[in-house]
């Protein structure tokens, strides 16, 4: 009985301690809560840019700048503090300041989303008035840089910083032949060993079958995709090229004979080389056609039809561009900017981002100020 009193003492002890232990658990919880509340974390550190997304704002910034010196000479004629020199040179001058705006409006950061120019660097401030002689110098040096930069970046952004090279080596020629001074531009990019791949290695059927078929990232101008398309597309582009300047050669002479004689060579050479390079990647090589359907106005004036050859095989350089990587980039770089040139020559006006297959018109406009 002594036993039976005491467990029911001690059983009615308990629900008086219970409030209070929940209290107490609560308080505990609180306490540990607000802890780990209070307790600052770790901050985060800012991501490094990819390296294809510094390469694309630092030629946003050098558009910025040369375009701001072209501004300061185009105001030559009312601005005496700008040389009197520049006048003579001012269509040219306001032409690189058209090219430099597309070209800034093409590199601005997300294209395709309008919230972006908000992060668009502004062009710094120089201290020295600007010269042609600078604006044409600058004008060559970015455009090289852009050109090294394409040869690492990502696909797409190699593409387009290989048309913003080439359209600015260009326009430095141009501007340099309109104020009577050395063009520092000419002569082909220095971007490494880009010689054609001469080892073949050995492709099983099945590989060659893919490529055929268009595998890859990517859709080459001819409508394939990947590598083997873009090779495919410009040997067919080269080879109606080769064969529209030989008969071309028979309806020039002079000056004109000699260059297009000049022109057949490397033509005929850039087909070997993109076979070389298919074999090399494995991928397809088109065959060769018997002969191309020519316009009655080509073969009575074959200059305009040459300059439209050059012209039309920039995207197919350029498709290269973005589905390569190594030699085979390199080699289209370069590429791309002899058919540019050649394009010049013969009297095309080329964009201001030769290779790049965009309607200036879909860019964003660089924010005001």
């Amino acid at each position: 009985m002594k036993d039976d009193s005491r467990e029911k003492r001690r059983r009615a002890r308990l629900p008086r301690h219970l409030p209070r232990l929940a209290l107490l658990a609560c308080l505990a919880l609180v306490v540990i809560s607000l802890g780990m509340v209070l307790q600052p974390g770790k901050p985060q550190e800012p991501q490094e840019p990819a390296p294809s997304e510094r390469a694309r704002a630092a030629a946003l910034a050098d558009a910025l700048q040369l375009r701001a010196a072209g501004e300061q000479l185009g105001a030559a004629p009312s601005n005496p503090a700008v040389p009197t020199a520049a006048a003579a040179a001012l269509p040219a001058v306001t032409r690189t300041v058209s090219l430099l705006t597309t070209q800034a409006r093409a590199l601005l950061p997300g294209r395709a989303k309008a919230a972006e120019p908000a992060r668009t660097p502004s062009a710094p401030a120089t201290s020295a008035p600007a010269t042609v002689d600078s604006l044409v110098a600058d004008l060559a040096r970015s455009g090289r840089q852009r050109l090294t930069d394409a040869a690492t970046a990502d696909g797409g952004m190699a593409r387009l910083l290989a048309a913003v090279g080439t359209g600015q080596l260009l326009q430095s020629s141009s501007l340099a032949a309109a104020a009577g001074i050395p063009d520092p531009a000419a002569g082909l990019p220095d971007l490494g060993p880009s010689a054609a791949a001469t080892a073949v290695p050995s492709c099983p059927a099945a590989t060659a079958s893919a490529a055929a078929g268009g595998s890859g990232a990517g859709t080459g101008t001819d409508g394939n995709t990947g590598l083997a398309g873009a090779l495919a597309a410009l040997i067919r582009t080269e080879l109606e090229t080769v064969y529209d300047y030989q008969v071309a050669l028979t309806r020039l002479d002079g000056a004109a004979a000699k260059t297009a004689a000049e022109d057949l060579a490397r033509h005929e050479a850039l087909v070997a080389g993109a076979e070389s390079f298919s074999r090399a990647h494995c991928a397809p090589i088109p065959p060769r056609e018997a002969g191309y359907a020519l316009d009655p106005a080509f073969l009575a004036s074959p200059g305009p039809g040459l300059a439209a050859l050059e012209t039309a095989a920039l995207p197919a350089y350029g498709d290269l561009v973005a589905f390569s990587e190594g030699d085979t980039r390199r080699w289209a770089i370069t590429g791309l900017v002899a058919a540019a040139r050649r394009a010049a020559f013969w009297g095309a006006t080329t964009d201001a981002v030769p290779g790049l297959a965009a309607d200036p018109a879909s860019f964003p406009t660089l924010p005001a100020g």
